[in-house]
């Protein structure tokens, strides 16, 4: 069985740098972080786990960026996405982004993907949020083929 760790890395917490290090040497598979690129500060949607949204949300680092310097520090871990907010991604950049953390990595990358919980959020991006699996499809199909149709 394979082991791995999710985490919501912030500037409070421990660095992920540190954490995957120790995390390969004590025998974890990967290392899982979160995406929320802004918590709206006028919010309709509620926090799912009810109360307010924690703190973490409010500050957690970019998950490609997180990602590469675990990628920097480690050989076997396995690092990733749990989840990528893709309804809020451009299919380019998305695309560019995994594929740059997965050569970094040496194929070390996982994309774990979802469409999300916050209204508000998805808003911001442009999405409605009752069509964010259609986007969410739509993104990363497009991301497959400028990952699999070389053109120069």
């Amino acid at each position: 069985m394979d082991i791995g760790v999710y985490f919501f890395p912030t500037h409070y917490s421990i660095e992920l740098t540190e954490l995957a290090t120790e995390l390969e040497q004590r025998g974890f598979e990967s290392l899982l972080t979160c995406e929320h690129t802004h918590i709206p500060v006028s919010r309709k949607t509620p926090f799912p786990g009810g109360g307010e949204v924690p703190k973490q949300y409010y500050h957690t680092y970019d998950p490609f960026v997180g990602l590469s310097f675990a990628a920097a520090v480690t050989k076997t871990l396995k690092i990733g996405t749990g989840i990528c907010l893709v309804p809020q991604h451009d299919p380019f950049n998305l695309a560019k982004s995994v594929a740059s953390v997965d050569r970094l990595s040496e194929g070390r990358f996982i994309l774990g993907i979802g469409g999300g919980w916050n209204v508000d959020e998805m808003e911001n991006h442009g999405v409605e949020y009752k069509n964010r699996f259609e986007v969410m499809r739509e993104t990363i199909l497009a991301a497959k083929q400028l990952w699999t149709q070389e053109t120069g």
